[in-house]
């Protein structure tokens, strides 16, 4: 089983593929690539050679705009920036009155209609076919080549591809011949501005040099005429528009400028303006004036609790914090001290009744009873206090809402006077601007909006510039690499068998334990090349693969080695035979036993007899004179053929006898392999796997799909087969990872007189 650490890493170096990935694929596909490629170059070479040649004159043109005459005043600043200048002059030199305009000027429905309209039809089919795909190659080769243009040629001068003369469809649009010629002259007309610069190049090209010539020079003065004729039009036409706009204008600020002064009127709009000004400082006032009184109501209220609570104790009223600071207090305790002191003085030296002594007990009896009155006096002021706060609080928050009140309602008539006094405003404004307008209009009328200045008229032209021959060869012949590259690997994603033993590894984790080549010949026979040429690079890779087999387990090499395939014709027979034969060199004792119950093959590839073998001796059909290891000539392998072909070959092998069998058989052989029928078709090797000590797959390159090798590895692990590895068989020298299977031209000297030479 793979663990999921295992598969993470296994899909983690699925995804890095490397440059040499991509040249691995190309290189395979070579053959395909020279030819995409050479089909392409010949395709776009032949085109290219076949077009008819273009000539094409250019002037050069300063066009700006006419900043006197096309300045709009909007509230005393002016607004002349333009984004989409440029590009609208463009389109007006491109445009169909301009071509007309052309026409008509030169007679070119007349004059020169033999230059446009009376071209030579060719209708045959090999004509229309030669049309057919000249126009799909110059279709691909034009988007090609404006895709590459950028990289070729300065930015400010790129060339759009040349157009065929006439457009197909201006016959069937139902046009006159002054309208189609106009279409044509639109087709092969280009304009090109001078980068960074208000200087444009008008180009146009034509089979005739000195017809382009005067068509391009035409283009201009036709250009001119329009904005003259658009000019003239659309002023008469705006000055008619902006009169009667004005005049609704007019009356509509007459009507917002009389209900203005009726509401002045009506809500004494002055006397509000003035109280708005006064409300807001009165409020905050009073906001203040409310905290400070809510503030000391507060302390009040606490004192005043505090004084409740105590109430007639003056020992503890004396103790409050209100009581503690009163100078008074403060005063009448300093001489009850000095009173007590001179009292205990007296008392020292004087009896009860001694005048002195009563005298001070009296006066201390004063200060006492003063004090006291001095307490009630602070008792009654701090209650007055506090409802005199209380009384403060009420009234000031009354006052402040009435403040609130009567601002809001100043704000509502306030806010209805500004929405009036903003609409005759605004009516204003749009009025004043509509009235300059028309002024300005009428003083600008017979100017041009644009400046247009031919600094250089159009020259004949000396030599063709279409086609270009140099850069559509180059571009045929990268069309033709790129082209050719996406169909390869387009090709290579919709492949989905094997390839190579290292695709294989990546994506599930398994060893490939080696790989075959694939023998061609047809007098070579797979079964007996290995023994007819031991020295050669295909019994070499059955050496190999013994080798990783024998080291596939840590503890000691697997005995018991399950041997099977996807589907059919994948090459499992001949390889467990080829296999067999390599683990019994060096006197290995090594047994054969062939499963494949349904379609029995190792009996006829050595030449023996299967009339018995394992279905007999697993059905209990014994037979003493029968032998059922078959020992072959002169090697020291032994064969145990299918025998008669039964009707339940799975329960066969999956019976106790069949366990048994095996058993047996570990104790007389080095090495035991089980040729067993394909995993996709049936459930034989399901079976097996349990009872051997490992499984070895074969697959057959360039026809074993993933799917298949998803579905089959998924099966023997889920029947606990444990998967030693695989065998790449029959795989194509070409097709082979020369870092992979370098092996190849390392024993190619071994080979001298077969095919391997050749």
């Amino acid at each position: 089983m793979m663990f999921p650490e295992e598969a993470l890493d296994a899909v983690q170096r699925d995804e890095r593929k490397h440059l040499r990935d991509y040249f691995r694929v190309l290189y395979k596909r070579k053959g395909l690539l020279l030819a995409l490629m050479c089909i392409t170059f010949i395709s776009s070479a032949l085109l290219t050679f076949s077009k008819t040649p273009m000539y094409t004159a250019s002037t050069m043109v300063l066009i700006e705009k006419n900043l006197d005459t096309n300045r709009i005043e909007v509230f005393g600043g002016y607004f002349s920036w333009d984004p989409e200048f440029q590009a609208t002059q463009f389109e007006l030199i491109r445009g169909f009155n301009v071509a007309l305009r052309v026409v008509e000027r030169l007679q070119l429905d007349s004059r020169y209609r033999q230059h446009f309209l009376d071209q030579e039809e060719n209708t045959s089919l090999i004509a229309q076919t030669q049309a057919t795909l000249s126009s799909w190659l110059h279709d691909t080769l034009s988007s090609v080549e404006a895709w590459l243009d950028p990289y070729l040629h300065p930015p400010e001068r790129q060339r759009a591809a040349m157009q065929d003369p006439a457009p197909p469809a201006a016959k069937e649009q139902g046009l006159n011949e002054v309208e189609q010629i106009a279409q044509m002259i639109q087709a092969n007309l280009r304009v090109e501005p001078v980068r960074d610069t208000k200087i444009v190049h008008v180009l146009y090209s034509h089979k005739n040099p000195e017809l382009a010539q005067m068509i391009t020079n035409a283009v201009v003065q036709a250009y001119i005429d329009e904005n003259l004729e658009i000019k003239s039009s659309t002023s008469q036409y705006t000055v008619q528009w902006m009169s009667l706009k004005t005049e609704e204008e007019k009356k509509r600020l007459e009507e917002s400028e009389n209900a203005l002064q009726r509401y002045m009127r009506d809500n004494d709009i002055v006397t509000v303006e003035n109280r708005l000004t006064v409300l807001p400082e009165r409020l905050a006032g009073l906001s203040k004036e409310l905290a400070e009184a809510e503030t000391k109501e507060k302390e009040l209220a606490a004192s005043y609790q505090q004084i409740e609570k105590a109430g007639k104790n003056y020992t503890t009223l004396e103790t409050l914090p209100l009581f503690m600071g009163s100078a008074v207090l403060q005063t009448l305790r300093a001489q009850l001290l000095d009173s007590e002191q001179n009292l205990r003085s007296l008392s020292g030296r004087y009896g009860e009744k001694h005048p002195s002594l009563l005298k001070a007990q009296e006066e201390q009896e004063l200060l006492l009873r003063a004090k006291r009155a001095e307490m009630d006096r602070i008792v009654i002021s701090t209650k007055n206090s506090y409802d005199l706060a209380r009384t403060k609080v009420r009234d000031v928050r009354k006052m402040l809402e009435d403040t609130k009140a009567e601002l809001l309602n100043m704000n509502e008539r306030f806010i209805q006077y500004t929405i009036l006094k903003r609409d005759n405003d605004s009516n204003r404004a749009v009025y004043d601007a509509l009235s300059s307008s028309i002024k300005k209009t009428d003083v600008t009328a017979q100017s041009m909006d644009v400046k247009i200045w031919v600094m250089k008229k159009a020259q004949v032209p000396q030599a063709p510039s279409y086609p270009q021959k140099q850069k559509e060869l180059i571009i045929g012949l990268v069309l033709g690499i790129f082209g050719g590259m996406a169909c390869i690997f387009f090709l290579e994603y919709l492949d989905n068998s094997v390839h190579s033993g290292r695709e294989i590894e990546e994506r599930y984790n398994l060893t490939v334990l080696g790989t075959v080549e694939n023998l061609t010949g047809k007098r070579h026979r797979i079964e007996t090349y290995i023994l007819e040429h031991p020295l050669s690079p295909l019994a070499e890779s059955y050496r190999l693969i013994r080798s990783g087999l024998l080291l596939s387990t840590p503890e000691q090499p697997p005995k018991v080695i399950l041997i099977t395939s996807m589907v059919q014709q994948e090459g499992k027979t001949t390889t467990a035979k080829n296999l067999a034969h390599s683990l019994s060199q060096n006197d290995k004792k090594v047994l054969l036993i062939d499963c494949d119950m349904r379609r029995p093959r190792q009996h006829s590839m050595f030449g023996l007899s299967n009339a018995y073998g394992l279905s007999n001796y697993l059905s209990g059909n014994i037979d003493p004179e029968q032998t059922l290891i078959q020992a072959i000539a002169e090697s020291p392998l032994s064969l145990i053929s299918s025998g008669t072909i039964p009707p339940n070959p799975a329960e066969l092998l999956s019976s106790q006898r069949m366990h048994l069998l095996l058993e047996e058989m570990r104790g007389q052989f080095d090495f035991i392999l089980l040729d067993s029928p394909p995993v996709q078709q049936v459930t034989d090797s399901l079976m097996l796997g349990p009872l051997a000590d490992g499984t070895i797959i074969v697959v057959r390159a360039s026809k074993t799909t993933y799917e298949m090798l998803d579905s089959g590895i998924k099966k023997l692990r889920e029947s606990h087969s444990r998967i030693l590895g695989l065998v790449l068989n029959r795989l194509k020298k070409k097709n082979a990872d020369k870092g992979y299977y370098g092996y190849y031209s390392y024993y190619s000297h071994y080979g001298k007189g077969d095919h391997y030479r050749k």
